[in-house]
């Protein structure tokens, strides 16, 4: 005789749990069960292999790129990010140290070099074309070539929001987080391919390393998103995928800090601002000349006193100042020579007050003339005669 549960037993049925085990099971990103992860994997791998959209939208995003670096416009950088693809090979590398697939991490890498040669191609043949117009100077392109804390910031929220969403709902592409990776991974290329043919040293070698930084980082960062909701790597090969990445991460984590500077050079870094270190010279002083005494009827010796010496005033020359005024750009460069691929000291903005000394120098159709900013830490180099504003003499203090 059996005797009657006081309550029914329930099956695993999602229909026949109760409200709270239904809702836990919502909230749970990574199914428990082994068969169902595997088929979770599957869904999420097929979804990061790029299509031939994705290199067709990257050849746009390459070509917008290339417009607003040769007329240095910061509206078309971000057109270019939101016109990108869906960046599904950097997913595809967080996703291979949970497959521990050679493979497959292949695969990711190859789509990335495709994707990263169209755009760096543009770029490229923005700097050629950039000789046959007027000088610009290429502000925007100079940022996105060095390292700053806010462009990191953005790339770590875009690669954590675009692993969290694929893996909540991997049958829709996270678009939005994605554009941010877009503007991080794709808009150094453009500049790197970009000094690579144009007259503007730097570019080319700081965009490269940026790219490759931040690729590392967003990988980084995905894989270890995955980690948290409870995909970890299966297969030792996963793990060394994964701890080269955290040493990616840190030799980054180094280099942005400050660190690197044990270096013999540093890259990508924003360059050092000279400072005028006053130093202590020894003037000749006005001593006053011994006499020999003089014989006196008295045999009191008297001092016959030194000439004593005067203070004379010399005029100085009444200093000349003019503005920044670069046309069709925020700014102007000021570089150590004068030469376009001489390298740069600082950026200043348009209507800036700079002193313009007497040195000039005339390079093929450009002249030079040297310059001192104002301000509390003044610095000389030369700059184009051409990005300066008509010069007014005002009086010296």
């Amino acid at each position: 005789m059996t005797l009657p549960t006081s309550e029914p037993i329930l099956s695993d049925e999602p229909e026949n749990l109760p409200p709270a085990r239904r809702r836990q099971q919502r909230r749970t990103i990574v199914p428990p069960d082994r068969s169902e992860q595997a088929r979770f994997l599957e869904e999420l791998a097929h979804r990061v292999i790029p299509s031939a959209d994705f290199f067709l939208f990257t050849l746009v995003c390459g070509l917008i790129s290339a417009v607003a670096l040769l007329f240095d416009a910061p509206a078309l950088f971000v057109l270019a990010a939101l016109v990108a693809p869906f960046m599904a090979p950097v997913s595809g590398l967080s996703l291979a140290t949970v497959f521990g697939s050679a493979r497959f991490l292949l695969q990711a890498l190859g789509s990335l070099l495709m994707g990263g040669l169209l755009v760096t191609a543009s770029g490229a043949a923005a700097g050629w074309l950039s000789s046959l117009l007027p000088r610009q100077s290429h502000l925007q392109a100079l940022a996105h070539t060095h390292f700053t804390w806010a462009d990191l910031f953005l790339l770590a929220v875009g690669a954590v929001l675009t692993t969290l969403m694929l893996a909540r709902a991997p049958k829709q592409k996270p678009l939005i987080p994605s554009v941010a990776l877009a503007y991080e991974l794709y808009l150094p290329l453009a500049a790197a391919g970009f000094g690579l043919t144009s007259q503007q040293s730097g570019f080319w070698p700081d965009g490269l390393i940026v790219f490759a930084v931040h690729l590392a980082l967003a990988a980084l960062l995905g894989a270890l998103t995955l980690a948290l909701i409870g995909l970890r790597p299966r297969t030792l090969f996963g793990y060394t995928v994964g701890s080269t990445l955290v040493l990616a991460g840190l030799a980054a984590v180094v280099v942005i800090s400050g660190f690197g500077t044990a270096l013999s050079t540093q890259v990508a870094m924003p360059p050092p601002t000279p400072t005028l270190t006053p130093t202590i010279t020894l003037t000749p002083s006005i001593t006053p000349t011994p006499l020999p005494p003089t014989a006196t009827l008295t045999p009191t010796k008297t001092l016959v006193p030194s000439r004593t010496p005067t203070l004379t005033f010399t005029p100085k020359p009444t200093p000349i100042y003019a503005r920044i005024q670069a046309v069709g750009g925020d700014g102007a460069i000021i570089r150590q020579e004068p030469s376009t691929t001489s390298a740069y000291i600082r950026v200043v903005s348009n209507g800036m007050l700079v002193e313009v000394l007497p040195e000039s120098t005339e390079a093929g159709a450009t002249i030079w003339v040297r310059v001192r900013t104002t301000g509390e830490d003044p610095v000389e180099g030369w700059i184009l005669r051409e990005l300066l504003a008509t010069a007014a003499p005002q009086p010296a203090e």
